[in-house]
C-alpha cells in the first residue's frame, strides 16, 4: 500500500483540521496586517482589523487577492519579511510582460518539499528510487518544486529538464528512472518517440508518473497509463502558494486532495464573490497559512472546481478538489504556460505593420498543444507572396516567445479578414476537449 507521507496532517480529523487552521489564519492575518501595506490598506478599506478574525468563520471578512494586484505590487510589494530572509525567488507569467513574483524563506522551501513530498509517497517513492525530473527549471516552479519533493523523499532526483527527448529516453532507460514529473502532453510526446526509438514500457523500469501545469483529461491519462504501464498521478499547483504540490491525487484518482492544514481553500460564486454551498461549484480561492515570505489573503485562481469533504477510500480525510472544469476569465493554459489573449493583444500594437485584429487557435494534435495565431498586415505592408511575409513574422514570433514563453504558428492574413464584432470581440478558439475527464 502507498506510503501516507503525514498522517497527523493529512488523517486529520475534521474538527481538530477547523481548529488548527483557525489558528494559523488569525496568526497570518495579524502578520498580513502588520507587515504587509497592501493588506492592511484592503482591510482599513472594509473597516477589518486582525483581532475582528477569530477563526475560519470569519475568513469573508477579509479581501480578496487577484492577481491584478500581484501585477500592481511588483516586484515584492505583497512580501513579509525583509530580503536578509528570502532564500529563493520564482515568477511565473503574469497578465503583462511583468510576471508574477513569489519568494521564499527556507521555513517556506521546507513546507513546499513537503507538500510535493505527500504526493510523491502516493507513489510509494523512496531511498533507490529514481525521479527523472522533466519539467523546465528556472524560475518556472514545476522543476525545483519536484526536485524538491524527490529529494525529502530520500529519492535519486535526476534533473533532466524538460526536452531532448531521445536523451530524455536514453537516462530513462540506462539510469533506471522509477518515477517521472513532468506536463502530460510531454510525457504522450515521450511515449511517441520511445516507440520510434524501438523502445517499450518493458525496456523501463517506471512505475509511476506525476502529472501537472495543464489539463488533462482522462483519456489523456488512460493512454499514459497505456503507454508506460504506470500509475499517473495529477499533482496540483500554483506560483501564488508555493508551485506545485499544493494538492494531488492519491491511489484512488478520485479527486485532487489538498493540504489544507497549510492552504485553506473556498469555493466562491465568481459572479457575487460570495461562498457558494458545500459542494456546489464554483471559483477556487485559496488563503496561505504557513507561508512566510509572501503569504496569501484569499487568492482568486479562477479555477471553477468544487470541494469534497467526505473521508477518502485511502484514508485520508484532506478534502479534494472536484477536476477543474475550466476558468472563470479567458486565460489558456497551452503547454503548461499561462496565456492571456491581452497579451498577445499588447504584443501586436507594437508592430505598426499590424493591424489590432487577431485571433487564437488552441488546439491538440499528435498529443500535444498546438498555438496558431491569425494575424492582419496593414494595407501598405501586406502582399500575397509569403516571402515578402518572413521579415514582418520574425519579430513578431521573436516577441511573443519572449513575453508568453510559447512558440505561436503564425499566418498572415489580407486586411479586413479577420471578423470584427460591434460587440466583445471573439479572440480565441479552444477546440480541446478539456471538459472530457470522466
Amino acid at each position: 500500500m502507498p506510503r501516507i507521507y503525514n498522517p497527523e496532517m493529512e488523517c486529520m480529523d475534521r474538527e481538530s483540521m477547523r481548529k488548527l487552521q483557525s489558528e494559523r489564519l488569525v496568526a497570518t492575518v495579524k502578520r498580513c496586517y502588520e507587515t504587509v501595506p497592501f493588506y492592511k490598506r484592503k482591510m482599513d478599506e472594509l473597516g477589518v482589523k486582525p483581532e475582528d478574525i477569530r477563526g475560519v468563520e470569519d475568513i469573508t471578512k477579509l479581501p480578496f487577492t487577484t492577481k491584478y494586484d500581484l501585477r500592481d505590487e511588483y516586484p515584492f510589494g505583497l512580501q513579509a519579511v525583509p530580503m536578509e530572509k528570502i532564500r529563493r525567488i520564482h515568477a511565473s507569467s503574469g497578465t503583462t510582460g511583468k510576471p508574477v513574483v513569489a519568494t521564499y524563506t527556507e521555513a517556506d522551501l521546507d513546507m513546499w518539499a513537503e507538500c510535493v513530498a505527500r504526493v510523491m509517497s502516493v507513489g510509494d517513492v523512496g531511498p533507490g528510487d529514481v525521479v527523472q525530473v522533466s519539467y523546465g527549471y528556472g524560475l518556472f516552479t514545476g522543476g525545483l518544486g519536484a526536485h524538491s519533493g524527490a529529494e525529502k523523499l530520500g529519492a535519486i532526483q535526476l534533473p533532466t529538464s524538460a526536452g531532448n527527448s531521445k536523451k530524455q529516453l536514453m537516462l530513462m532507460k540506462d539510469f533506471g528512472t522509477t518515477a517521472i514529473a513532468c506536463t502530460p502532453s510531454y510525457a504522450l510526446r515521450l511515449a511517441e518517440v520511445m516507440t520510434e526509438m524501438g523502445m517499450s514500457a518493458r525496456d523501463l523500469k517506471l512505475r509511476v508518473g506525476f502529472f501537472g501545469a495543464e489539463p488533462w483529461t482522462w483519456g489523456i491519462r488512460r493512454e499514459i497509463e497505456k503507454r508506460f504501464g504506470i500509475k499517473a498521478i495529477d499533482i496540483y499547483g500554483l506560483t501564488e502558494m508555493c508551485g506545485p504540490g499544493v494538492g494531488g491525487e492519491c491511489e484512488y484518482q478520485d479527486g485532487t486532495h489538498v493540504w489544507e492544514d497549510m492552504f485553506l481553500p473556498e469555493i466562491i460564486d465568481p459572479d457575487t464573490l460570495k461562498p457558494v454551498h458545500q459542494g456546489e461549484e464554483g471559483e477556487l480561492v485559496f488563503t496561505s497559512l504557513c507561508k512566510e515570505g509572501m503569504p496569501m489573503i484569499r487568492y482568486r485562481t479562477r479555477d471553477l472546481t468544487h470541494l469534497i469533504y467526505e473521508k477518502c477510500l485511502c484514508g485520508r480525510t484532506a478534502v479534494r478538489l472536484g477536476k477543474i472544469l475550466g476558468r472563470s476569465d479567458d486565460m489558456l493554459i497551452i503547454r503548461g504556460v499561462n496565456v492571456f489573449p491581452s497579451q498577445i493583444e499588447t504584443v501586436l500594437t507594437e508592430f505598426p505593420v499590424f493591424t489590432p485584429q487577431y485571433f487564437i487557435t488552441v488546439d491538440r494534435k499528435d498529443n500535444e498543444d498546438t498555438f496558431d495565431l491569425d494575424v492582419e498586415l496593414r494595407n501598405e505592408y501586406f502582399s500575397p507572396n509569403p516571402a515578402k511575409q518572413m521579415p514582418y513574422i520574425k519579430p513578431l514570433y521573436d516577441r511573443i516567445v519572449s513575453m508568453v514563453g510559447i512558440k505561436p504558428n503564425i499566418h498572415i492574413l489580407p486586411p479586413g479578414t479577420i471578423e470584427r464584432s460591434s460587440g466583445k470581440a471573439k479572440h480565441v478558439n479552444d477546440k480541446r476537449n478539456l471538459k472530457d475527464w470522466k
